[in-house]
């Protein structure tokens, strides 16, 4: 323990002026007028008093010259230190007390005998000859008017006991019987010291298994918290069992600890890699699986486990339980029952994510989105007849990011109303404008996306109907997509809103046909004008570059087209890429495609360039 320096003042304080009085070379100089001189009877009677006094105190105590030897030493540090008083005068002080083992107490002993520190103070413990330890709190200070010191020393056993059973009492979890939360974050800091990979030969790295009980609250709820934390105390039990197998022990120098409810850690200190955390975690998975019998109930449960391992070097216990927690959840979202190794690249998507949900909304406002256009075009005669609208987030961080990266962030914050309505009046406003600077006939309608949320969240219909007349395009102009997922199954508030759109003369367009529902008796009952195929039926139809094309897409997808035209549909084909496909899906009768044969998404000003000519594969825009 480090010693510590105090000022003057002690309940040694009247035996220390006894040993003034004996050991005083240099008489004080009177204050007042001079005394008559005190009889040598009554100086020796004086000093008498004192030493028996000295000798008689509870208080272990010693005189130490400014050599450090003891002078004289009272029967309680004799008893102390289990010797007679007169065996311990002339013996080093600092050997009896164990003031030496510290450079920075040595220091402040040493101050103290040549009075250059007023007091010093410090914790030591001491073995009896007896064999048994004990803990002192050992005390020097100058005696006023002499050149010794005063070492007292009182034992201190019976309070650290205390204070350590009190310790152990504040830093474990009373229903497993585990190290709690406050001392497993304790560890953990002390761990990650840098200090603690300088010397001793250790690797440097670190591991953790967090572990969450799947269902836990239910055995709660249905069974009562006296079961539950019966069985909370019977996993600890397994989990202790799993770290002691595998060398990793309360009392190998790891730890096992409840940081609270249903969730564990096992801390691996100098791990050796991911390999040791991992059969670590399976082992765990496998003795939680393993059925409690608890107070006449057998309960089954199971476990996820987010397991994370890396160099210390670098690593703050909050990082690391960040990356043990997220790791924990990815178990759980998975399907629970098993481990989840940390990936690096997976968390900078998750952050990703997380700072785009941060920034998505007020993104509307400030102006990052744009649009861009991609032609539907005429399979038989090769003109535009529409686009499809398609979001842009001009991200100052991240770049230019496609709807993928964050749509469904939108669709789970939102947020995707505010976005939806922004996206529908620009393209309402751009195909009005292509209309006015390109008068034809036949115009260009535009198709913009529509998720659920927008239907159920927002006046659907509202929106529309205003910005049309905001804008001035007619309804035959627009077209809305939804997935079929969204579409098939319709029922209430959707169904009605897709059937007063339609009435409204809005086109509704069923988007990747074919990878969803599939129920084709829906196709009747719904208020839908075009089907939009999948790029999965497309993509079996290439021949070029020894591709072997799959028949049964041709005969689905013929058969698809038929059934939609008999129904009043027309089909358009995803992801047309090469003028084979173009001329198979012509041929088997689909109506419209859209795909990189004939241009990729691009600026409004390239779309009207594009309206009224016949875009290709040769085209090179």
């Amino acid at each position: 323990m480090s010693g510590t320096s105090e000022g003057t003042g002690s309940a040694a304080d009247s035996i220390r002026s006894a040993i003034t009085q004996r050991h005083a070379t240099v008489p004080a100089a009177p204050s007042g007028p001079p005394a008559p001189p005190a009889s040598p009877s009554r100086i020796d009677a004086g000093r008498s008093d004192y030493r028996a006094a000295f000798n008689a105190a509870h208080l272990a105590m010693a005189v130490v010259d400014r050599d450090g030897l003891v002078v004289t030493a009272n029967t309680a540090l004799a008893g102390l230190l289990g010797t007679e008083p007169h065996a311990l005068t002339h013996q080093c002080a600092a050997d009896l007390v164990d003031l030496a083992s510290e450079a920075r107490t040595w220091g402040a002993y040493q101050e103290v005998l040549r009075g250059r520190q007023a007091r010093l103070r410090c914790t030591r413990r001491l073995k009896h000859p007896d064999g048994h330890s004990l803990w002192t709190e050992v005390t020097l200070a100058p005696v006023p008017g002499t050149e010794n010191v005063l070492l007292s020393v009182a034992d201190i056993s019976d309070r650290r006991d205390l204070q350590a059973r009190l310790r152990h009492l504040q830093m474990h979890d009373p229903v497993t019987r585990l190290p709690n939360r406050a001392l497993f974050f304790e560890r953990l800091s002390a761990a990650l010291e840098a200090s603690s990979y300088e010397h001793g030969g250790g690797t440097g790295r670190i591991g953790l298994c967090y572990l969450d009980l799947d269902g836990f609250k239910a055995v709660n709820d249905t069974l009562g918290h006296r079961v539950g934390d019966r069985l909370l105390a019977a996993v600890a039990g397994r989990l202790t069992l799993c770290a002691d197998q595998s060398g990793y022990g309360r009392t190998g120098g790891h730890l096992v600890a409840r940081l609270g409810g249903d969730e564990f850690a096992l801390l691996v200190e100098d791990s050796t890699g991911t390999e040791q955390l991992a059969e670590l975690a399976r082992s765990v998975l496998a003795a939680v699986q393993e059925p409690f019998d608890l107070a006449g109930q057998r309960l089954s449960v199971s476990a996820s486990i987010g397991v994370v391992e890396r160099a210390a070097a670098g690593t703050s216990a909050t990082g690391l339980m960040q990356a043990a927690d997220t790791t924990l959840y990815w178990a759980k979202a998975d399907g629970k029952a098993r481990w989840t190794l940390f990936d690096p690249e997976r968390n900078a998507h998750r952050m990703t994510r997380q700072a785009l949900s941060s920034t998505l909304r007020p993104a509307v406002d400030q102006g990052e989105f744009e649009l861009e256009y991609q032609p539907l075009v005429d399979l038989e005669s090769g003109v535009v007849r529409g686009v499809e609208a398609l979001v842009r987030w001009n991200h100052p961080q991240f770049g230019t990011l496609t709807p993928n990266r964050f749509i469904g962030i939108a669709e789970e914050d939102g947020s995707i109303v505010q976005l939806g309505q922004w996206v529908l009046r620009t393209a309402c406003r751009q195909a009005r404008r292509w209309q006015i600077e390109q008068p034809s006939d036949c115009p260009v309608f535009v198709s913009v996306n529509v998720a659920v949320r927008q239907v159920w969240d927002s006046d659907l219909v509202g929106d529309v109907a205003e910005i049309l007349a905001e804008t001035g395009l007619a309804p035959q102009l627009l077209q809305l997509e939804l997935t079929e997922s969204a579409v098939m199954g319709s029922a209430g508030r959707p169904l009605q809103a897709l059937q007063a759109l339609s009435d409204m003369g809005v086109r509704i367009a069923i988007d990747d046909f074919g990878t969803g529902y599939s129920n084709l008796a829906y196709l009747s009952r719904l208020p839908v004008s075009v089907l939009k195929l999948d790029g999965s039926f497309v993509r079996g139809f290439r021949y070029e570059e020894g591709a072997h094309p799959n028949p049964a897409d041709e005969t689905i997808v013929e058969a698809l087209v038929q059934l939609a035209h008999r129904l009043g549909l027309t089909v358009t084909a995803e992801c047309v890429e090469t003028a084979g496909q173009a001329a198979r899906l012509r041929r088997v009768g689909c109506d419209t495609g859209q795909g990189w044969l004939y241009s990729r998404a691009v600026a409004p000003e390239r779309i009207a360039e594009m309206i009224g000519s016949r875009p290709g594969a040769d085209d090179p825009r």
